[in-house]
């Protein structure tokens, strides 16, 4: 990389926590992340699937490492949160991808059901990045990113709780993109169309509305992880300093069809 492109998109000498980091959307992040130079802590429930994506990154000569923890209660986020900022000292870079996706039909969502995707999808994010913007706004650089849905801006296959939560996120953004503008600290939201990842495992078992849904892209095709990998690099870098408060959209051109 010429010292130009470096000056804009390096990610050399930060840390990146990614949530969700072992699969999907998340996975694919973590990737392109680690690969720009970033020391990367990958966290998720699933041991196996850590390690898994710790030893690929580490293999292409990526700083990684992996930690397991529960999103899904208030002493696992804040349990995670501090494991995660042990591998490499407290991160430069946050990314909320971790998620869960319950949808019985909207008369039979029950006030678990609710709890459990609140707490994942929009508590853990909130969590994390209160105790990590602290110490980003005092080192005067920091990056917040939220992967959100289509569903935060439009119902759609059954919206549910899933789609109050990631409009919550998206709230939050331009919350924290208020609470911290000035600081050096940044936050922003990749909007996803439909993306074949474990998530939506589900709805590709249905063949004619996975083609369907491919059809209502601009481009023709659904989404893969590897989708979001430069967008994610722009906006963990120094390229993307003045872009806050914003939903870029990585869809295909689904939103606007």
């Amino acid at each position: 990389m010429n010292d130009y492109l470096a000056s804009l998109f390096s990610l050399e000498g930060r840390t990146a926590v990614v949530t969700g980091g072992s699969s999907g959307i998340g996975r694919g992040i973590a990737t392109a992340l680690a690969r720009a130079g970033a020391s990367t802590v990958v966290v998720a429930r699933g041991e196996e699937r850590i390690a898994e994506t710790v030893d690929e990154l580490r293999s292409q000569g990526c700083r990684a490492a992996g930690v397991v923890g529960d999103l899904g209660t208030r002493s696992g986020i804040h349990a995670a949160a501090e494991a995660a900022a042990e591998p490499f000292g407290e991160p430069d870079i946050l990314v909320n991808s971790a998620g869960i996706n319950i949808r019985p039909p909207f008369a039979e969502i029950t006030e678990d059901d609710w709890d459990a995707t609140m707490t994942v999808n929009a508590l853990a994010p909130f969590l994390l990045g209160q105790r990590y913007a602290r110490g980003m706004a005092a080192r005067g650089h920091g990056r917040l990113i939220h992967i959100s849905s289509q569903q935060a801006h439009r119902a759609f296959v059954g919206s549910g709780v899933y789609g109050a939560s990631k409009g919550a996120v998206e709230s939050l953004m331009r919350s924290e993109a208020e609470a911290w503008g000035g600081t050096g600290v940044t936050s922003n939201t990749l909007v996803p169309g439909f993306v074949l990842t474990p998530l939506n495992a589900r709805l590709q078992q249905d063949p004619e509305k996975v083609a369907e849904l491919a059809a209502r892209t601009m481009i023709g095709r659904n989404g893969m992880p590897s989708d979001f990998a430069a967008a994610a690099v722009f906006l963990a870098g120094a390229g993307s300093s003045y872009v806050t408060g914003h939903s870029l959209f990585v869809d295909g051109g689904l939103s606007v069809h």
